[in-house]
């Protein structure tokens, strides 16, 4: 949005405004301060003309438009202005309390080009958290291939059985984990249900008809996605047998990159995607894991971590 400084929007009759400097009498005395809050009578006839403003103090002015600014642009403006002001002297990151390595290097499927994807989360310090400007959800640095959520925002995830979230949770690459983070990583299997069957097969068949769309356009799709597509199912069924979110794919790591070398064609690839399918619907009618997550002990978990940053505590 432009700066309503730059072309000094024309004001309505009724619109409140804000005197931009002190308002003198005839007499010279300052009559009302600069920052007094008024309402436009009328509009001027000609454009250069001036605005018959009230005030609240019952004085009626002629003023210029560039003596007046809209009563609410300043207060987003001021209030998003000393947002930044208070979050430029606080590095979020310095509040990661739990970053981890994901991707292909926790695959196993890491070449000489791989990035390192890291990911994780965060928990803000509690009075910028609890202030008018809040906090963001996930904190990126994609030069970097970063990513952290703000820790409720994990949590939701978490229950949804997100991948992403559930590798982060059981990826054995940690390298920064505080005491408060680990009491998370020790109660994770409080996210592991049967929604990962409906998460994980919906995501893998809507990507699918995508890659299909695009070789059907293209002639080409996209072979790196397609393999991280089959692994994903072969995840998704080792959770529902094994009650555990196993990351590295040694036994299937050949048959994986051949599919990200291009090297299969693309009905074998659906083929294998088919009975993956089939092999994930028997895992869903055996598997132990609940029907819905522990939302209490995820609630109880989410609070216990935002009063210790409530009692003063700089760091979680």
């Amino acid at each position: 949005m432009k700066n309503e400084s730059t072309f000094l929007l024309p004001l309505p009759t009724g619109t409140q405004v804000v005197l931009r400097s002190d308002y003198r009498d005839d007499s010279g005395e300052i009559a009302s301060l600069a920052g007094s809050v008024g309402v436009v009578l009328r509009q001027p006839d000609a454009p250069d003309g001036s605005y018959l403003v009230r005030l609240v103090n019952g004085i009626e002015a002629l003023f210029p438009r560039r003596h007046l600014a809209i009563r609410k642009l300043v207060t987003s403006t001021d209030q998003q202005s000393v947002g930044d002001q208070i979050k430029s002297k606080i590095d979020l990151y310095d509040f990661v309390i739990y970053r981890c390595i994901v991707g292909s290097q926790a695959y196993g499927l890491a070449h000489g080009e791989s990035d390192i994807d890291r990911r994780g989360f965060y928990l803000p310090p509690a009075d910028l958290h609890w202030s008018l400007f809040g906090v963001p959800e996930q904190l990126e640095r994609p030069e970097n291939e970063e990513c952290y959520w703000e820790l409720q925002k994990f949590i939701q995830l978490a229950l949804r059985a997100n991948p992403n979230i559930l590798e982060c949770l059981y990826t054995p690459l940690v390298e920064t984990v505080t005491p408060l983070a680990q009491q998370l990583l020790d109660q994770r299997d409080i996210f592991l249900t049967r929604l990962v069957f409906q998460t994980y097969n919906g995501y893998v068949i809507s990507q699918f008809k995508r890659l299909e769309q695009d070789l059907h356009a293209h002639g080409e799709i996209r072979w790196k996605h397609a393999m991280h597509l089959i692994r994903l199912l072969l995840s998704g069924i080792q959770i529902l047998r094994e009650g555990f979110v196993v990351l590295s794919v040694d036994r299937y790591r050949e048959q994986l990159l051949s599919i990200r070398r291009g090297e299969q064609t693309w009905e074998s690839i659906d083929t294998w995607r088919l009975k993956l399918h089939k092999e994930f619907e028997e895992a869903y009618q055996t598997t132990r894991l609940p029907i819905q997550p522990d939302y209490r002990k995820a609630n109880d978990f989410l609070i216990s971590a935002r009063l210790s940053m409530a009692v003063g505590q700089s760091h979680p």
